[in-house]
Parts: structure tokens; C-alpha cells; sequence
């Protein structure tokens, strides 16, 4: 059966907003200005004043944002960065592709956000730098890590690539952004992102002034007057329609995060009463901005879960129901990143939330049909797979 329930619908979105869009991208075309033009610093005013920071760097694609800002910390080879196993691989990419060692840690068992117990256990001399992801768009427990950042000297990048725009309240009540609070904060604006142009583009964000004139220079080639390289760069530009694009989006990006808690409302209503199932678990100090609408499978008698996975997304399929899983394997298990530290078993909630966890349809232009036919089809292929598996499927 055709999956007439999209897992992202990006023409749609594209159709509610065509006549902006398509203004913002002619006007590019008539300046003729498509690499570093006015709507590329247009757009950097405009992000800045939204996450309240005061220096955002444009540049072409969020793991480009996560290697400017460890580049911009001028660290040692074989400094340590911890990051967590249960995430895109991009961090660890860079960590490596610098010539850091990544840290793999725990993730907490119902936010998916870095474990404050097993983060503090990882840290040692040498290292320097904690990447907290704010995963499927609620943020971490920042202000546990800033206050294990000061108490041990190192920096803090934010990698909220699925979390830009959900706030974060600290025990006195202060709210901030996603990404403005640590060292750096980086994102993503690929496509399916809550903040999301037609093609690749990212951007980092920090309140440290020299900070941000390096990492200006980094994704300018290392310079700042054009033919003087005054340090090792690379070239990562956000292009100018890329920018216009987003300057359109920025201005509908609080009302599209209300469009996916809504849906995520309705879809925890509907699944409320499913036993086994574990929906969405939100924090008291942060909002969540639904990148992805992610369950957990428990562990039911012998069933197993991969295969019950398996077998329920197969019948949610049939029923005309997408469904996705992030990510089949953590990243310690992957054959580039491999060590005789973290060998099998030694993250056991990641490797276990890999094998449990699925992301339901999540969008801005789900309507109640659609969220309707989702809950719906989810139920059926559970309670059907529920049967199946016992008299072996």
C-alpha cells in the first residue's frame, strides 16, 4: 500500500509559505550576490536576536559547525572530548578527523540526553571539551554540565542540530535557548530540520567576542582580509538563496514548533494506554521541540525486541504508515570509531535504546486525519505484532 502518511512533508510546508519563498530566492537571483551576500549577514542578525547570543557564524552545514568550534579552541592533539554514543555520528566524525579522542558516554534511558552520572565517571586529565547533544529536540541538563564544565576547566559545545528553539529554565528560573549557553552552540539547517533550508547549510553561535572572530576567520580560509591567512582555515559558507530561504523560516519557526507539539500531544493521548510502550519523556527545566517523535519498546518476556521492531514497522507499512529508527547502531559500534574501550556492551542503555527505539511521522502539516491514521496504525501493527510474535510471526 502507498504510505499516504508522509514522515517528513517538506512540499507541503513549501506550498504554505510558496509566495515568500519564492520572492526571497528571485531576489537573490536579480543581486546576483550568491556567496557571502547581504542575506547572509541579514539572516545572522536575525538568528542572533532569536537564541538571544551575540555572534552567529553561518557556514555550510552543521558537522562543518561542530569542526569550526573545536578548531576555534586550539586544542592538543589526543585531548579528550566526551560526547555521547547515542547520536549522528558528525560529532565523533570530527573529533577524529582533528585528531582528538572521543569519549563515549551513557545517555539517559528516558530523555536520550547525555548521562550527568556517566559524564562525570569519563572525564579525566586530558580531557577538555563536552559535546552535549540535545537529542530529537529537547535540550540536555545543561545547567548539571556548566556546572561540571567551571568545576573542571573545560568548554561546553552545544550540539542542538534537532533542538534550535526549544528553551531551557534553570533552577532560578532564567530561561535560555537552546545553544546559547555553552561555549559554542552549533545546528544544522538540512532540510528536515525544525529549522531547515533547501539544501546544506549550519551555523555556530557563542557570546565570547574573540571566540567568534576566530571562528569567522576558520570558515573563511583563516583569514580576515582577503589573501592574508593568518591561521589554518577551511571554506564553509552558508550561500546567499540558502540564507534567504532561512530568513523566511526563522519568522515561522516558533509557530511550526507549536504545529509539532501539537501532534505529539495527540499522538502521547493516543498511545497512552498501550502497555510496553514508552512515549516521549519531557524534563521540567526544558521545552521539546519534536524534531523527532521517538518511542521505546521495552522488553516484554522473551520477545525480542529488534524483532518485534522489525515485524511492527513491516505491518505499520502495509497499513500506509512510515516509521523510522534512530540509530540502528550506537556509535562506539561502528567500525571507524571501535577501541578496546568501549567494546560490545559497555554503553548498555545506548545499545539497548538502538535496538528499542522508533520515530513515529513528525511535521509540521500532519493534520488530525493524518495524526489520526498514525495512532491508529500504530496500535493495530502493535496489538497485531503483540499476537504474531508469540505464535511466532
Amino acid at each position: 500500500m502507498k504510505n499516504d502518511v508522509k514522515f517528513v512533508d517538506l512540499n507541503s510546508q513549501y506550498i504554505r509559505i510558496k509566495s515568500e519563498i519564492d520572492f526571497a530566492i528571485q531576489s537573490v537571483l536579480n543581486s546576483g550576490e550568491f556567496i557571502n551576500g547581504i542575506e547572509v549577514g541579514l539572516f545572522a542578525n536575525e538568528l542572533e536576536k532569536y537564541l538571544k547570543v551575540k555572534h552567529v557564524i553561518p557556514c555550510a552545514n552543521g558537522t562543518d559547525a561542530l569542526q569550526i568550534a573545536l578548531m576555534s579552541l586550539e586544542l592538543n592533539r589526543g585531548d579528550e572530548i566526551i560526547v555521547p554514543s547515542f547520536t549522528y555520528v558528525a560529532c565523533a566524525e570530527v573529533i577524529r578527523l582533528l585528531g582528538y579522542k572521543p569519549v563515549f558516554v551513557e545517555v539517559d534511558s528516558r530523555t536520550f540526553t547525555i548521562s550527568i552520572p556517566d559524564l562525570v565517571k569519563k572525564i579525566s586529565q586530558r580531557t577538555k571539551v563536552i559535546i552535549p547533544v540535545h537529542l530529537f529536540g529537547q535540550c540536555a541538563q545543561m545547567e548539571e554540565i556548566l556546572k561540571i564544565v567551571k568545576d573542571y576547566n573545560l568548554y561546553c559545545i552545544e550540539d542542538t542540530a534537532q533542538a534550535i528553539g526549544a528553551k531551557y529554565t534553570n533552577s532560578n528560573g532564567n530561561t535560555y535557548m537552546a545553544g546559547s549557553m555553552g561555549t559554542f552552540g552549533t545546528t544544522s539547517f538540512f532540510p528536515s530540520k525544525n529549522l531547515g533550508c533547501y539544501g546544506d547549510g549550519g551555523a555556530l553561535f557563542t557570546n565570547d567576542d574573540q571566540l567568534a572572530k576566530r571562528a569567522k576567520m576558520i570558515a573563511n580560509h583563516g583569514q580576515k582580509v582577503k589573501y592574508i591567512h593568518e591561521i589554518v582555515g577551511c571554506n564553509s559558507r552558508l550561500d546567499s538563496i540558502q540564507a534567504a530561504v532561512l530568513r523566511v523560516k526563522l519568522k515561522y519557526l516558533n509557530e511550526f514548533t507549536k504545529a509539532r507539539q501539537k501532534v505529539a500531544e495527540f499522538y502521547n493521548n493516543g498511545l497512552k494506554d498501550l502497555m510496553g510502550i514508552q512515549t516521549p519523556f519531557t524534563e521540567s527545566y526544558t521545552s521539546h521541540v519534536f524534531n523527532q517523535y521517538t518511542i521505546v519498546i521495552e522488553q516484554s518476556g522473551d520477545i525480542n525486541v529488534e524483532e518485534f521492531r522489525y515485524h511492527l514497522r513491516k505491518e505499520m507499512h502495509k497499513i500506509g504508515v512510515p516509521s523510522v529508527v534512530y540509530y540502528p547502531v550506537p556509535v562506539h559500534l561502528q567500525a571507524a570509531y571501535l577501541s578496546k574501550q568501549f567494546l560490545k556492551n559497555s554503553l548498555p542503555i545506548t545499545e539497548n535504546l538502538t535496538k528499542s527505539v522508533l520515530s513515529l511521522p513528525m511535521h509540521t502539516e500532519i493534520n488530525r486525519l493524518g495524526a489520526t491514521k498514525v495512532v491508529n496504525a500504530f496500535s493495530a501493527a502493535y496489538n497485531h505484532c503483540k499476537v504474531g510474535i508469540k505464535t511466532k510471526i
